[in-house]
């Protein structure tokens, strides 16, 4: 099976006062394979936005990329000149933002913000067949074709969700990111769009990668999750493994901060502490004051990388199936 995406020893810095650099993305490496969803999950700044504006150079100042490659297709995006990577660009991979909803210009037509999109990447200078195209691609969504000429305002917040979601699909990319797409949406219209884009993605034959801290919610549509914490993958493995058997205390605690939706009401307990101060990395591992499964080595020591087929995790203490955790 081809690999779309290749991301190797990926390293972001923010350079901040007196020249100073703070690395919010610590040698990251992961692969996509065609048609597969992987989620990239952790809390509010453990890096996962970070990543994906670097998978299109969508960074600006005082971001900067400083080691690693990004490969989409087997085109290295890092070596890409502005005009080249201007036209790769939702053309091999696009992005859903957060909040996406609100990308759109509220007092310009759909079908114009659509024409827009096809007259930049040379598809067509025609109103009449982007119009066709643009009818043919709402309706992929859930949107009736015929409210091609409505404006953005009229539309409802997951109307609006799914016409974004439309137009990162127009040139039919093999790698749609999704960057928390559906934060500002309920949890009904959440998974109606979600459900929708996985169907797409059978149907079109991308790959996704799906970003968010809602581990749940990422289990029940991903084929592999990556967890991040304080800007290192701690953890890689197929969804199913990670539901059932965690060997990383964060992906563990990160799993059971989220109450199911069906079965009885059952005691939540968060993640004690507070996420790392990536100004003060500690020796050892990053996860040693809020995990409940340290020891002295893990104040001393980084963890070792050990694989389990192609998935991974960096712990000296994993879990295994049969360990009791403890609650409260």
């Amino acid at each position: 099976m081809n690999i779309v995406l290749e991301v190797k020893d990926l390293c972001v810095d923010y350079i901040i006062a007196h020249g100073r650099h703070v690395r919010a993305v610590d040698h990251v490496s992961f692969n996509i394979k065609e048609g597969e969803s992987l989620g990239l999950a952790g809390e509010s700044g453990c890096g996962k936005s970070t990543i994906a504006y670097s998978l299109l150079r969508l960074h600006r100042p005082p971001a900067l990329i400083n080691n690693g490659s990004i490969k989409i297709n087997g085109h290295n995006i890092l070596d890409m000149k502005q005009e080249e990577l201007n036209l790769f660009r939702w053309q091999e991979a696009s992005m859903v933002f957060q909040s996406a909803m609100n990308c759109l210009n509220p007092v310009v037509r759909l079908e114009k913000q659509f024409f827009d999109l096809y007259k930049a990447h040379g598809i067509t200078y025609k109103r009449s067949e982007a119009r066709k195209m643009t009818k043919e691609l709402l309706e992929l969504v859930g949107i009736p074709g015929d409210r091609v000429r409505d404006y953005p305002h009229q539309f409802s917040g997951g109307m609006r969700q799914r016409a974004v979601i439309a137009m990162a699909l127009a040139l039919k990319p093999k790698l749609l990111i999704l960057d928390e797409p559906t934060t500002a949406l309920d949890t009904v219209v959440q998974r109606d769009i979600l459900k929708r884009i996985y169907d797409l993605k059978d149907k079109l034959k991308f790959s996704i990668l799906f970003i968010t801290h809602d581990i749940s919610l990422m289990m029940e549509f991903c084929d592999n999750i990556a967890v991040m914490y304080a800007g290192e993958i701690v953890e890689k493995a197929t969804a199913q493994n990670l539901l059932h058997a965690p060997r990383h205390p964060y992906s563990f605690g990160l799993k059971n901060s989220f109450p199911s939706l069906q079965g009885k009401i059952e005691y939540m307990e968060g993640i004690k502490g507070n996420p790392l101060d990536l100004n003060s990395i500690p020796v050892g591992c990053r996860f040693q004051e809020r995990c409940f499964n340290a020891s002295d080595i893990c104040f001393k020591k980084e963890p070792p990388r050990v694989h389990v087929g192609e998935n991974f995790f960096h712990c000296h203490n994993p879990l295994s199936e049969s360990q009791e955790v403890p609650c409260g």
